[in-house]
């Protein structure tokens, strides 16, 4: 007569944390997809090198047209990456940072 085995349906791995809901995943997921482009990357990593930065500390980094660093600012503030303020003629933009806590702790390595 054979011998049964009980399996035991133990998971291979432990989550350490709880998943983020779909909601604050797919408002993450918009953050990395704008950061995704070469040029918004650099931007974001130049305006939160020196704080804030003008329109016009940027453009000359570039090799795109002003309108072209216009648009992809306008995305980056669109995804919550960062905010804006006209003081005069231009425009300074800054890095949100609850934004960078929310995109740095979904990826947050836990020491096991």
């Amino acid at each position: 007569m054979p011998v049964e085995l009980a399996v035991i349906e133990t998971p291979c791995c432990v989550l350490g944390v709880n998943p983020p809901d779909e909601a604050a995943t797919a408002e993450l997921a918009s953050m990395f997809k704008a950061l995704g482009d070469p040029v918004r990357l650099r931007l974001a990593a130049l305006i939160a090198a020196g704080g804030q930065a003008c329109v016009c500390d940027l453009t000359p980094h570039f090799t795109v047209s002003g309108p072209t660093i216009s648009h992809h600012l306008k995305v980056l503030r669109e995804a919550g990456i960062v905010d804006c303020e006209r003081r005069g003629t231009w425009v300074y933009y800054w890095i949100l940072p609850a934004a960078m806590r929310s995109m740095s702790e979904i990826l947050r390595v836990v020491p096991s």
